[in-house]
Formats: C-alpha cells, structure tokens, sequence
C-alpha cells in the first residue's frame, strides 16, 4: 500500500509543471470559457514575470511542454496552448476553483485558500474531487 502512495506522489509530481503552466497561461490569457486553444495565448515575458523565474528557465520548460503536445510556441512572440493543454488547463482550472471554494467553506482565508490550493490540487484523486464536488452542491458553496 505504501508503494502505491509513493508512487501516486511522485506520478502527481511529474504532472504538476504541466498542469500549472498550461492552467497559467489560461489565466494570464483573459480567455473566456468558449475560447479555441489558439485563442488562449500569452507572451513567453508575462510567464517570466508570473512564474518569477528567468528567461532560460521558461524557454526550457515550454520547450518541453511543446514537446507533450500541449502548447505551440510562436518563437519570440507568444506561445498559445494546444487543444490537449486546453483540456488540461480548464480541468486545471475547475480542480483549483473546486479546492479554493472547499477550503473557504471550512474557514479558511481567501489567500491562504488560493496557496494551499496550489499544491493540494494536484494530489487529489477523482474520487476526492467528486465528493468536494458533492460536498459544495450540498452545502450551496460556489465552486
């Protein structure tokens, strides 16, 4: 049983770049729901700035993400998600917002919500994410 947990974790782990970029860009986009993948872009500078991290590094990682298929990079210019990175973002985007609305139901603090948030969502199964799901149809919290 122990193995399985460690091996869940560490699968969890090797997904989470993926997933915060592609959700990132999402975000940092101002897409609407109907948006199509090409219109869901950003310039590769407003990642460095959002992600804190230098040039190189964002390069490297959206070079690699380009690779998995879920983002087109338009070189120095922007890079837009793909139609499997915008699945992946908006999935990325409802499991945050699911996990955000259940931690503020129980208390928790906007901010401190939205942090915790970050690394909770990637590590929850989706049996997990159902009952919350559940949980704020019942209690009337909004997701």
């Amino acid at each position: 049983m122990t193995a399985n947990a460690f091996e869940k974790t560490r699968r969890d782990h090797s997904d989470e770049t993926l997933e915060d970029v592609t959700e990132l860009i999402y975000r940092l986009s101002g897409a609407n729901t109907d948006a199509t993948a090409e219109e869901v872009q950003v310039r590769t500078a407003k990642l460095v700035e959002a992600l804190g991290v230098s040039q190189p590094t964002v390069t490297k990682m959206l070079n690699r993400l380009e690779r998995e298929g879920v983002v087109h990079i338009h070189r120095r210019q922007f890079v837009h998600l793909t139609d499997l990175g915008l699945e992946i973002a908006r999935k990325s985007a409802e499991r945050h917002a699911m996990v955000v609305a259940f931690l503020r139901s129980l208390g928790v603090s906007e901010v401190v919500a939205e942090l915790d948030a970050e690394g909770i969502e990637h590590h929850l199964s989706p049996e997990t994410i159902d009952c919350i799901r559940g949980y704020l149809a019942v209690s009337g919290s909004r997701e």
